[in-house]
C-alpha cells in the first residue's frame, strides 16, 4: 500500500494537479462572472441521472406489465402503477423546481409553487399520453409486416421507445420546464439514435421504422398518421439572426407535414414548407420547397408526379401486417 501511495504522490508532484485544479477554478469563474453573474452562478440544474430513473417509472406507469420490473403481475399492477407514479411526480416536481429556480427570476417557495403546477397538469395528461401511444404502436404493428403483436412492437422498436419520452417531454415543454423535457428527449436520443426535440407537434398514430438517424426540429408540426424511415430529417433551411448576430430563437424554420404522409429512408426536408396530405416523399429526396397533397416525389429523376405510392420502386411500397394474427396485450 505504501508504494501505491507514494506512486499517486510522485504522479501529482509531475503534473501539478494544484495548479491545474487553480486553472479550472479561474476558468469557471470568469465564465460565471460573464454569463451568470451573482447568485446565479452556483445554482443547480435538473439532473439528467434523476431523469432517467423518473422517465423508467413514467415508463413502467404507463405500460406497466411491459416496461415495468418484471415482478409486477396483473394483481400487482394498479398497486405498482400508484407506487411508480408517486415516485417518479414527486421527484419530477423537484427537477422541475430546480430548472425554475435556475432562471433566477422567481424565489424558491414561488419555485416549488410553479413546479406543483406544470407537474400537476403533466400529471393530468398522462391517460391521454397513454391514449396516444397506443396510436402509436397500433399504427407501427400494422405497417410493419414484420410485427407478430404490439407487445413485440413496445418492447423492441426503437421507434417507439423514442416516442414515448417525445410524447412525455412535449407535455412538460408545453407546460413550462423545456429544459427537463429537453433533457428527458435527449436521454431517447442517446438510446435510440432518434432525435425528436420535445417542441414539435406530433399527431396520432406517428410511426418511425427503424429509425436510426431520424432528426425532428423543434417547430415541426406533424399531423395524423405519418409514417417516416430512417435516416429522415424534418430541419431547418437557414436561422434568422439579430441585430447583435446572434441567433432569432423559436422562430417557426421546420416543416409542416399534414396528415396520412410517407417519407422514405434519407429524406431530407428542410424549412418552413408543407408536405400536403398523402404525398409520399421518396428516399434521398431534398425537398426545400412545398409539396401539393397527394404527390410523390422521385429522387431519381428529380421530378414531381402525381398519383399512388405504386409509383415508387416496388421495393419500396408499404405491405399491411396480418389483421387476424394475434395482437398481444399492452
Amino acid at each position: 500500500m505504501t508504494g501505491v501511495a507514494d506512486h499517486t504522490r510522485a504522479d501529482a508532484e509531475e503534473w501539478d494537479v494544484a495548479a491545474i485544479a487553480a486553472g479550472l477554478s479561474a476558468a469557471r469563474e470568469d465564465w460565471r462572472a460573464e454569463h451568470r453573474p451573482g447568485v446565479c452562478a452556483t445554482i443547480r440544474f435538473p439532473s439528467r441521472r434523476r431523469l432517467e430513473l423518473i422517465l423508467s417509472d413514467l415508463s413502467g406507469a404507463l405500460f406497466p406489465l411491459r416496461l415495468g420490473p418484471s415482478s409486477v403481475q396483473a394483481d400487482t399492477e394498479a398497486r405498482y402503477v400508484e407506487q411508480a407514479l408517486d415516485r417518479a411526480l414527486s421527484a419530477l416536481r423537484d427537477q422541475v423546481q430546480l430548472e425554475i429556480v435556475a432562471r433566477c427570476t422567481t424565489s424558491e417557495a414561488e419555485a416549488r409553487g410553479e413546479a406543483g403546477r406544470i407537474v400537476t397538469a403533466f400529471a393530468q395528461e398522462l391517460p391521454a399520453i397513454r391514449r396516444l401511444l397506443d396510436s402509436d404502436i397500433e399504427a407501427a404493428y400494422a405497417g410493419d409486416p414484420a410485427a407478430r403483436s404490439v407487445d413485440e412492437v413496445l418492447i423492441c422498436y426503437p421507434g417507439v421507445q423514442a416516442v414515448i419520452p417525445y410524447r412525455l417531454a412535449h407535455s412538460l415543454y408545453r407546460h413550462g420546464a423545456p429544459l427537463v423535457a429537453r433533457v428527458i428527449a435527449e436521454i431517447a436520443h442517446s438510446q435510440t439514435g432518434i432525435d425528436i426535440h420535445p417542441g414539435a407537434r406530433i399527431g396520432r398514430s406517428f410511426f418511425i421504422d427503424h429509425g436510426n438517424g431520424v432528426v425532428i426540429g423543434e417547430t415541426a408540426i406533424v399531423g395524423d398518421r405519418v409514417r417516416i424511415y430512417q435516416a429522415v430529417t424534418l430541419g431547418a433551411r437557414s436561422f434568422p439572426t439579430e441585430t447583435d448576430g446572434t441567433l432569432t430563437k423559436g422562430v417557426p424554420r421546420h416543416p409542416i407535414v399534414e396528415d396520412d404522409v410517407v417519407i422514405y429512408a434519407g429524406a431530407t426536408i428542410l424549412g418552413r414548407v408543407t408536405v400536403g396530405t398523402g404525398a409520399v416523399i421518396g428516399g434521398n429526396v431534398w425537398l426545400t420547397e412545398s409539396v401539393p397533397p397527394g404527390s410523390v416525389i422521385h429522387q431519381a429523376f428529380a421530378e414531381r408526379a402525381r398519383g399512388d405510392a405504386s409509383a415508387l420502386p416496388r421495393g419500396n411500397v408499404i405491405e399491411e401486417a396480418d389483421p387476424e394474427a394475434p395482437r398481444g396485450l399492452i
